[in-house]
């Protein structure tokens, strides 16, 4: 197959685009033949919004990371203590 310079390349991508027929992709098509048998129910434009779940408060999220960073220090101070010279 002979090489297209970039005016034949582009003329032929402004051909394809310009189709008047396109076939839908292969997601749209499943979609369809999904929904014929068994069509989506309708859904609000904002839904009600699922539950809530509590939040936990800043302190105890920076209570949990501080203790696995002392825990780590003295992990790697234990080992190093225990290590032969």
């Amino acid at each position: 197959m002979p090489e297209q310079d970039d005016t034949e390349r582009e003329f032929d991508l402004r051909w394809a685009d310009d189709a008047t027929h396109k076939e839908p992709s292969a997601r749209a098509r499943m979609l369809a033949a999904r929904w014929k048998e068994n069509p989506p129910e309708p859904v609000p434009f904002r839904g009600d919004p699922g539950p809530v779940t509590p939040r936990r408060s800043s302190w105890v999220s920076t209570a949990l990371v501080l203790g696995c960073v002392v825990a780590v220090i003295l992990l790697l101070g234990y080992v190093r203590f225990r290590a032969p010279y």
